[in-house]
């Protein structure tokens, strides 16, 4: 999900408390604060020899003690607006960075009303060969990414 439509989400609904789902099924307790949001941008070059950025608007997610704590829409609208200078005006990709059991990144998959919540779903970040036409030019090859290609070297 991009900024613009997670923004559009939160004002859609600027009243109604939020909540996470979790791509395990979990949800994050309802009492969650968000303690940064920012723009977080990585540079490298992939198994091609490609150089490559990327960036993305993210949302750091921390779970406290205090369980009377509810963040509504509307609030981390605000929030998000006051980092505006920080989140660029390139439209980024949304991920939240979230401890369960170890602390995780995620990108946002999508928003919905759910029981009176903007509930944001969260999907596992998944890792990909970036060069597949320089690692596997033929679909049809039974190698390994690294098995006789010309990519990683």
């Amino acid at each position: 999900m991009k900024l613009s439509a997670f923004k559009a989400a939160l004002d859609q609904y600027p009243d109604g408390n939020l909540a996470i789902l979790l791509p395990s099924g979990n949800s994050v307790p309802a009492h969650f604060h968000i303690t940064e949001v920012g723009r977080t941008e990585k540079d490298f070059v992939d198994c091609g020899g490609k150089t490559r950025h990327l960036a993305f608007a993210s949302l750091q997610v921390w779970v406290a003690d205090d369980t009377e704590h509810r963040l509504p829409a509307g609030k981390l609208a605000t929030i998000i607006e006051k980092a505006a200078s920080l989140l660029g005006s390139d439209d980024p990709e949304m991920q939240v960075e979230c401890q369960e059991g170890t602390i995780g990144l995620f990108s946002v998959e999508g928003s919905n009303l759910t029981d009176g919540s903007l509930v944001f779903t969260l999907a596992n970040k998944q890792t990909a060969c970036l060069a597949l036409e320089v690692c596997i030019p033929d679909s049809k090859e039974e190698e390994s990414c690294c098995g006789g290609s010309s990519c990683c070297g």
